[in-house]
């Protein structure tokens, strides 16, 4: 079997790295990996056809003669060697790596720390949320002798998970967001979350690197805590006295207020929820430890416009959406509750998703949530079983909230019963596709 070092001499030869045999460029080397539905190994012939330099497959290939030995790379496990590689990649290039991971607004919190510090440094930063296993190695691959800095995301819904991706990305410095009630199903407990998530700190702690923590989070105060010789660097909106401003109808984005060298400074965001304040914070700490200019930090939020169904805000032409339907949780959904009855929104509506992985905790869960839904809004349409069985457990007034088994079904329910001049908050997990219903709005 070839070794790292010598499939890394052959990578140095190629134009980059794919698993997408549809997405074939000249000289690149495709990786077969096998998913649910498909063994990229069927593919690796036809992707060398297309154009690709090599083929790492772990599986014998009995066609195609003229494609084996030196195009057909023949490994174990080609998922384990493509994560060897990048680890390898990794450590040829010898730079500064921040590395996030959380229960709720990694995503954000990656973007905003990439935008701050791209005001200063050739920067990588990990596209939309290849967090995974998969997409971890292939961001590290975008690495190289220009780059000055990365930011990768990391993502978990079970122990062990975060470890391994770190002993990939070789962090010198990160955070974790937040710790909340989220993939139980995989964590096993609350305390199961923490463990998992806190192995980020274990590896920094290992490496020397840099904790940065929310210091107004108890939860990573109590982690940090626990973990003697960490080297960290807290930020946090209590902590360092910063002001959230009132959000409006008129104005409805979030405003931070908070002295610099003793004068006032507004931070005017294009992001809906007051909980992204502590994004916000955290962005502002990595910005500062790396010597970027505050006021480029700002201005590099100021200037960033969420995306991909995550804290925005779309008027439509007949409503005013929120949409925050990438992924939900108990603690995600609660804070998007808050923050939407908080602000004064004329003809509130909420369109509910079911929380997924929440093993044991799903039933009791969904239903706390509902009660806190019918205390913020008059109108709730809720998607899917969990939230469907919540409803008929707690004999919700059928006026004040619908039930409907899945997305389609409530797309069918809008078409004959459209809503006019309303304001609607869209939050679910990624699974339950409420993204869909924003075309029927």
């Amino acid at each position: 079997m070839i070794s790292v070092e010598e499939l890394y001499a052959l990578y140095k030869k190629c134009a980059g790295i794919t698993t997408d045999s549809r997405n074939i460029k000249d000289g690149v080397m495709f990786f077969a990996l096998k998913g649910e539905k498909f063994d990229g190994n069927d593919f690796a012939l036809e992707a060398l056809k297309s154009g690709a330099r090599y083929a790492v497959v772990d599986r014998f290939l009995l066609e195609g003669t003229a494609y084996r030995g030196r195009k057909c790379v023949v490994v174990e496990n080609s998922l384990e060697m493509l994560q060897k590689l990048a680890a390898y990649h990794r450590k040829q290039i010898d730079i500064p790596v921040v590395g996030i991971t959380g229960t709720n607004g990694k995503t954000t919190t990656k973007e905003l720390v990439a935008a701050v510090l791209a005001r200063k440094y050739n920067l990588v930063a990990t596209q939309d949320n290849f967090n995974n296993h998969i997409g971890v190695p292939l961001t590290l691959f975008r690495l190289d002798e220009r780059t000055e800095m990365a930011v990768v995301e990391m993502g978990a819904s079970a122990p062990g998970e975060i470890a391994e991706l770190t002993k990939i990305v070789q962090p010198t410095c990160g955070l974790i967001t937040t710790v909340g009630k989220a993939h139980l199903q995989g964590f096993g407990s609350f305390e199961g979350v923490k463990k998992a998530k806190g192995e980020l700190y274990d590896v920094l702690r290992q490496r020397g690197g840099t904790v940065f923590y929310n210091a107004d989070n108890e939860d990573l105060c109590e982690m940090v805590s626990h973990r003697q010789g960490l080297r960290t660097r807290k930020y946090g909106v209590k902590e360092q006295g910063v002001k959230i401003l009132p959000s409006t109808a008129e104005s409805p984005y979030l405003r931070l207020e908070m002295e610099k060298d003793g004068k006032p400074v507004t931070i005017a965001t294009h992001l809906v929820g007051a909980y992204n304040a502590d994004n916000v914070m955290a962005a502002l700490a990595i910005g500062e430890f790396f010597e970027v200019p505050f006021h480029k930090a700002v201005a590099a939020i100021e200037a960033y416009k969420p995306s991909n169904s995550r804290s925005q805000l779309v008027k439509t032409k007949e409503n005013t959406l929120v949409i925050d339907a990438y992924n939900a949780n108990p603690s995600s959904m609660r804070a998007s509750l808050d923050n939407f009855a908080a602000t004064d929104f004329a003809n509130k509506v909420l369109m509910l998703g079911d929380m997924l992985e929440l093993g044991q905790e799903s039933s009791e869960e969904h239903r706390d949530i509902l009660r806190r839904a019918m205390e913020v809004a008059p109108a709730i349409f809720v998607v899917g079983e969990s939230f469907s069985r919540a409803s008929r457990t707690l004999h919700a007034d059928p006026r004040q909230v619908k039930a409907f088994p899945d997305i389609d079904a409530l797309k069918a329910h809008l078409q004959e019963n459209p809503l006019k001049a309303s304001t609607i908050l869209i939050k679910g997990s990624n699974g339950i596709h409420m993204q869909k219903i924003v075309d029927s709005l």
